[in-house]
C-alpha cells in the first residue's frame, strides 16, 4: 500500500459520510451520529495527513505551495464543523453549513486526488510512498482510537 492508496480509503468513507448527512432531517438521531461519525473521520485523517503526507511535502520547493493550500482547507473543514456543533440540529442553518461542509469536502478530496498527489508523486520515491502509507495508517488509528 502506498500514501495515495491509505488516503483514498479515507476519502471514500467520508464522501459517504457527508453524502449521508446531507440527506438527514431535523433533530434526529441519525443526523447526530453521522455529523459525529464524519467529525471524527475528518480530524483523524487531518491529523495523519498533515504529519505523514503534508509534512513531507513542505521540504520541496515543488509540493510546498500545494501542501500549505491543503493544510489551510482543513482549517476551513474545522470552522465549519465548529458551526454546526453550536448550532441546533433541527435549524434551518445547520443544515445550510452541512451542505456547506459536504461541498468543501468534495472539493477538498478532489484538488488532493487531481493535483497533490499528481504533484507530489514527482518528489516522492516509491518507499517514502510506503513508508508514509504505514505511518498515516497507524497514526490514523491511533486517533480514531482515542476519539471512540
Amino acid at each position: 500500500m502506498n500514501i495515495y492508496e491509505a488516503l483514498r480509503a479515507s476519502h471514500k468513507i467520508q464522501r459517504e459520510l457527508a453524502d449521508a448527512l446531507i440527506e438527514t432531517k431535523g433533530a434526529s438521531d441519525e443526523r447526530s451520529q453521522l455529523f459525529t461519525q464524519l467529525k471524527h473521520e475528518l480530524e483523524a485523517h487531518a491529523v495523519g495527513e498533515e504529519r505523514y503526507f503534508y509534512v513531507p511535502l513542505m521540504m520541496h520547493d515543488m509540493t510546498m505551495p500545494h501542501a500549505r493550500h491543503g493544510i489551510a482547507e482543513h482549517h476551513t473543514l474545522d470552522d465549519l464543523i465548529e458551526t454546526l456543533e453550536t448550532t441546533e440540529l433541527n435549524a434551518p442553518s445547520w443544515l445550510i453549513n452541512a451542505r456547506k461542509l459536504h461541498d468543501e469536502v468534495y472539493h477538498h478530496l478532489e484538488e488532493e486526488e487531481k493535483t497533490i498527489f499528481q504533484i507530489s508523486g514527482k518528489v516522492l520515491t516509491d518507499e517514502q510512498k510506503a513508508n508514509l502509507a504505514g505511518d498515516y495508517q497507524a497514526e490514523y488509528e491511533r486517533f480514531m482510537a482515542k476519539l471512540v
